[in-house]
Formats: C-alpha cells, sequence, structure tokens
C-alpha cells in the first residue's frame, strides 16, 4: 500500500498496489475527485483491482459524513457473491457421460435453460418476500412514484443473472470438493434506484450551490433531508432484493445439481460453507470515532474474521476469503480482479476463438446464448487475481481458492 498527499488535495489518497503507475489515469482523476469532496472522513481508499467507474472508481471505498451519494454506490446497488461448498469431488463427476454430454456439461447447460440471462426476465412473476414486505410498507417508497413501477417489475427479474460480468461457476476447490458461485446483483430495479435518486441530487446540488461540481458526478444527499431517507429507503430495498436474486438463483443450481447427481452416482450430496456478500452499497458505520456512511462501490467488506467472496476471472481462480478488519481500508478488500481491458478494449485485443480455445484447453464448460462477445469476459481481460490478492494481504487471508469447471455467462 501507498499513499498519495499532494498539497491540493483535501484528504490522502490510499492505494493497496505498488505504485501510482499501476492506476490508469482516469481512475487517478476520479481519486482526486473523492478526495477534494468536502465531508469526506479521513481518506479516500483504492483496493488493488481499482479501476474508472461512474464518477467514483470501481474499487473504491469512501466514508462520509451525514451525506450519501447515490453514484458511490453504482447502478447495480447490491450486486455481490454467493457461494455454497459441497461434498462431493469433482473428478467423480467428470468422467460420468449423460444423454447431453459429462455431467458438468449436462448440469451447466441446464442451468443455462432455467436461469434467464442478460437482458431476459422471467415469463410470469415470482414469489419474492422482499417486494411482498415492500407492498406491505409502502408508505416509505410511495414518495418516489416514479420507482414504485419497479416494484411491479421485480418481481419478473429476481432469480435472473444479467450479462456482463455476471456468472454462475461451479468450481473445484484446492481439495477437489465442487463449489458453486454466483455473481449478480439487483438488475434493473437497482439501476433505476441509483439513477432516479442520482438526478435528485444534481437538481438539489445546483438548488444549494454545492462545492462538489456537477461534471464530478458525485452530487450528494444529506442523511437528514426527506430525499436523503428516501435514498436510504430504496438503496437499502435493493439490497435485500439482489441478495434474494442470488438466493433464488442457488436454490434453481443446487437443485438442478441434485438432479444430475442422483440420476447418475449413488452419492450423496450435502453443502458445507455458504456465503452471501455486497460490494456496491452505503451502510452506517464507526470508524476512528465517528458514525460515517462507507461507500463501497466494487469492493467488499473484510471486518476481523468475516467470510467473504473475491471472484477473479472465468477460467481464472477465484478465493473465499477472511477479512482481517484493517482500519486503513475501513474494513474492506477488493470485490474481484479488476478490468486490465475495458469491454470494447478486449474485443479490439481478443477474439472469439481464442477466448473458446483457451477454455477448451482448460477443461472449462461454458454456458452461453450469444458467444461473439464472450471475449469481453476473457480472463486475459482482467488482471491477474494472485497478484490482487498478494497486494492485500493485509485486508484479507484466502481460505479457499476455487478454479473454474463449468461457468454460465449472459
Amino acid at each position: 500500500m501507498f499513499v498519495i498527499a499532494e498539497s491540493d488535495s483535501g484528504v490522502p489518497i490510499k492505494v493497496w498496489l505498488k505504485s501510482e503507475d499501476s492506476i490508469d489515469k482516469s481512475c487517478l482523476e476520479q481519486a482526486y475527485n473523492l478526495s477534494k469532496l468536502p465531508f469526506l472522513h479521513q481518506w479516500v481508499s483504492l483496493m488493488p483491482d481499482t479501476h474508472a467507474g461512474m464518477g467514483m472508481p470501481i474499487g473504491g471505498v469512501i466514508a462520509t459524513r451525514d451525506v450519501i451519494i447515490p453514484n458511490a454506490v453504482g447502478v447495480d446497488i447490491g450486486c455481490g457473491m454467493a457461494f455454497a461448498g459441497t461434498n462431493i469431488l469433482v473428478e467423480e463427476l467428470k468422467n460420468i457421460q449423460t444423454g447431453s454430454g459429462s455431467l458438468v456439461q449436462a448440469m451447466v447447460g441446464d442451468i443455462l435453460r432455467n436461469v434467464p440471462t442478460g437482458f431476459k426476465h422471467h415469463t410470469h412473476e415470482q414469489p419474492c418476500n422482499t417486494l411482498e414486505r415492500a407492498f406491505e410498507e409502502l408508505s416509505k417508497y410511495e414518495a418516489n412514484r416514479e420507482l414504485l413501477g419497479q416494484l411491479e417489475a421485480g418481481f419478473y427479474q429476481i432469480g435472473t443473472l444479467g450479462g456482463g460480468n455476471h456468472f454462475i461457476e461451479l468450481q473445484e476447490d484446492e481439495e477437489g470438493y465442487l463449489g458453486i458461485m454466483i455473481h449478480s446483483g439487483s438488475r434493473n430495479f437497482g439501476k433505476q434506484v441509483c439513477d432516479a435518486f442520482h438526478q435528485k441530487a444534481r437538481e438539489l446540488n445546483q438548488k444549494w450551490h454545492s462545492q462538489v461540481p456537477d461534471e464530478y458526478r458525485l452530487a450528494f444527499l444529506p442523511v437528514d433531508t426527506k430525499e436523503g431517507r428516501e435514498y436510504i429507503n430504496w438503496m437499502n430495498l435493493a439490497l435485500d432484493f439482489a441478495e434474494e436474486n442470488r438466493l433464488h438463483m442457488m436454490l434453481t443450481v443446487k437443485a438442478i445439481i441434485d438432479k444430475w447427481i442422483s440420476k447418475y452416482t449413488d452419492l450423496h450430496l450435502e453443502y458445507t460453507m455458504e456465503i452471501d456478500c455486497h460490494h456496491n452499497y452505503a451502510a452506517l458505520e464507526s470508524h476512528f470515532g465517528k458514525e460515517v456512511w462507507v461507500h463501497r462501490k466494487g469492493a467488499t467488506r473484510a471486518q476481523k474474521g468475516e467470510l467473504a467472496v473475491i471472484p477473479g476471472a472465468m477460467g481464472s481462480y477465484s478465493y473465499v476469503v477472511e477479512g482481517l478488519g484493517n482500519d486503513m481500508s475501513f474494513h474492506s478488500s477488493s470485490h474481484g480482479a479488476g478490468r486490465k481491458y475495458s469491454r470494447k478494449g478486449a474485443m479490439e485485443n481478443f477474439t472469439t476463438e481464442e477466448v473458446m480455445v483457451d477454455l477448451q484447453k482448460q477443461g472449462v464448460t461454458l454456458g452461453k446464448l450469444k458467444k461473439s462477445d464472450v471475449a469481453e469476459e476473457s480472463r486475459f481481460a482482467y488482471k491477474d487475481i494472485d497478484e490482487v490478492m498478494e497486494n492485500q494481504k493485509d485486508l484479507v487471508k484466502p481460505v479457499k481458492r476455487l478454479k473454474t469447471v463449468g461457468v454460465v455467462k449472459g
């Protein structure tokens, strides 16, 4: 970790990388903008997977006094990870053939058929405890009538993966056991919440003649205002929705794995370690003697002894980690490997054939309806996850290292 502390910065910037040369120019510019915010507490923290985002870097962590910033949470509110380990050895599944290929191929194909990906939603309403509860507490949300339609739409979005870097993976840990990992968030529901309140914050900041330039894209809401309280309500609703979304998919995947294992083996499937964690959110926490709003945008909470999930890229490695509770990072760590190439840059540098051949050589089964954009998510488009882990060994310690066996992408 090193510190950038220039005279024109309001607060220092702490970076979990080896040098400033490791940060791209646009990411560094966004970090400087954050450092000048008048309500920042202590410093800006950049995790080792950091790269430019919208307003605030992905892999960025800030603590604010009495205000909340919608764009410092991001559009995919509650995006995060779910993991479940099993007692099944992957080696016992690899050589079993079914009418749909190997047992792993059959499972991946079944998941792809049963979990909507990309822009697809369910064709019928699904049960959703989070949204049903929201309708019972409608007075907390009805002030934002433009968002009420999202509650109805959410019944079709729950249990869907989305696209981009979201995935469902079957993985093998270092002892050879099968694991399930899911990366997804609040779908379009969270995006609509962020966009609505970011725009509202912009209008209010202009009215107040805010010191924060609009071009920073960091418009804020005081938490003691009506608008600030409304955003917190909607954000927390999106967080609950995102967690339940992952739970729905996890239950679907578990049922599929159980079905195929029961059909082709006499193995008894049990689940071991189970984890769920967000990496796009804001929460009221106590740091350095103050109650502050910690914004983690593409960053994972890593309190001392807390288990979390840090994915790599498809065909690479991922980690289950235990937090070390480092105060310097506001008890945070990276949320993944972090992009080395933008989506467009990845498409320009890697071909579909190269990515497919690479996955095949590694014995990874890919489930994806549209292969033409697969290069966007090539493992070569991301930073080396093991280098990221080395750069944050004072933030987390590895508990499990997992390798992709099969992956479903949007």
